[in-house]
């Protein structure tokens, strides 16, 4: 399933090639101002920013926003992989080697992205420890998290995995996360993330609702009681 890419560079006139002043390097600064390789735009809500089988030729970095990874396989079949929020990279698979994008990256709400093409982004991984450090540290955070969504989907039912992703999406453990709300999300999306059909989760929806796990109230309210459902055998 292709889709035309919608992502649409800002006409920013401000530049800063943070390279020029590796003493004052800021890893912030340089994932925020427009330079050398590095563009900023912006891509609406439902609109792909690439798409699964483009040339993979940057990274992404979301500085406001939600994007959502799909991978289709050949059969036609979608599948949601992750969910990424502000202050995390996307499209990294084209450092590693990858030609082609392997998945989709849709905007799940208005997305303001910092685009880096591939040489900009090696030539700071090298030059600038900092920014090195925090990209490493984003990319083992993202490999345990895509170790821990393996184990939930071998060995967890699909009522223990959508309880595990309420509870991942509502950020919880999360410090500054005392009233966990999770921003309205389809169901359809939800059973792609888990493997399961809509009516399912549907079904195990209105099962932790009855059971007071979870309630609506200008959005889905996850309580700290739907661990329950992930601790029981």
């Amino acid at each position: 399933m292709q889709h035309k890419t919608s992502f649409h560079h800002h006409g920013a006139t401000e530049k800063e090639n943070v390279l020029a002043h590796p003493g004052a390097f800021d890893p912030q600064v340089f994932l925020a101002k427009i330079g050398d390789g590095r563009t900023l735009g912006t891509c609406q809500k439902q609109h792909p920013i690439f798409t699964q089988g483009e040339a993979a030729d940057a990274v992404f970095y979301i500085q406001d926003g939600q994007v959502k990874l799909t991978v289709v396989s050949a059969q036609g079949k979608e599948a949601v992989i992750a969910l990424l929020e502000a202050q995390t990279f996307f499209g990294e698979g084209c450092l590693a080697g990858q030609p082609l994008r392997i998945a989709t990256a849709t905007a799940l709400t208005d997305c303001t992205l910092m685009r880096i093409e591939k040489p900009a982004i090696l030539r700071v991984l090298q030059a600038e420890p900092a920014f090195s450090s925090l990209f490493t540290a984003y990319l083992l955070s993202r490999n345990s998290r895509i170790e821990a969504d393996l184990i939930d989907q071998l060995f967890n039912s699909s009522e223990k995995r959508l309880a595990r992703v309420l509870l991942l999406l509502a950020h919880f453990g999360k410090e500054g996360k005392a009233e966990p709300v999770i921003p309205q999300i389809s169901q359809e999306t939800l059973a792609e993330m888990i493997g399961t059909t809509r009516s399912r989760v549907s079904f195990f929806l209105n099962k932790f609702r009855k059971l007071g796990f979870i309630d609506y109230n200008g959005g889905m309210h996850v309580h700290s009681s739907l661990l329950n459902v992930i601790l029981h055998d």
